[in-house]
């Protein structure tokens, strides 16, 4: 995980080694009670509202969520932004 200034908004990625995420698939993944199939005979848990409730929340706060990976068997870089409070004693 690590988390960068850009400007008004401080970026977060966690970053696994997981199955990774086909192209194609990644738009379906912040998509309600969507799950992807992982490799034959791998056990996939959830409800597949994770994510959609992630974006959701980072959403009401002005910041935007989204994931990047190359493909099949090469991991996943999940990403969100939320604005920088103002400090109010300025």
């Amino acid at each position: 995980m690590h988390h960068e200034y850009r400007g008004d908004f401080v970026e977060i990625a966690v970053k696994d080694t997981g199955i990774g995420i086909r192209p194609e698939d990644q738009p379906k993944l912040f998509q309600p009670f969507m799950r992807l199939e992982g490799p034959p005979g791998a056990q996939c848990e959830g409800t597949g509202l994770g994510l959609v409730i992630i974006r959701r929340l980072v959403e009401m706060h002005g910041g935007r969520t989204w994931v990047e990976s190359e493909g099949e068997g090469k991991g996943s870089t999940f990403t969100f932004t939320l604005p920088v409070a103002e400090d109010p004693g300025r």
